[in-house]
């Protein structure tokens, strides 16, 4: 069974998720939440705990995703800077770091006979094993 955090926690990630920590500081927001700020940190090294703030701050934030996008290629163009171009054509699917390969095999293809000439190349070099 996964995990559950309390509602102290869930304090925490509200005020940790918003952009500089709502003004906060960390010996605040453990305040807030009726904790130590040792325990604040001790939560922010959790799995689940992380997981969940980075839930948080994706759906604060997920508002702003179209201007930074946005900003991506102006910046490319402004700057003539070729990260961010780059960065803008990922995302926007124009550019991958996948490799495609085109196979052309029919089916065909003899195993058996593959595997002797293996064979007959490494007694060729002397390589061959026993």
């Amino acid at each position: 069974m996964a995990k559950q955090l309390n509602a102290a926690q869930y304090v925490a990630i509200e005020w940790l998720s918003i952009p500089n920590k709502g003004g906060k500081t960390y010996e605040e927001i453990a305040g807030i939440c009726g904790v130590h700020l040792n325990t604040l940190k001790q939560w922010r090294k959790d799995k689940t705990f992380d997981a969940e703030l980075k839930r948080a701050i994706i759906r604060n934030n997920s508002h702003k995703l179209p201007e930074l996008v946005e900003s991506l290629a102006e910046i490319a163009i402004r700057d003539g800077n070729a990260a961010m171009a780059k960065l803008a054509l990922q995302v926007n699917d124009m550019l991958t770091d996948r490799v495609e390969v085109d196979s052309k095999d029919s089916g065909n293809t003899d195993i058996e006979a593959l595997k002797q000439r293996i064979a007959a190349l490494k007694k060729d070099d002397g390589h061959a094993k026993e």
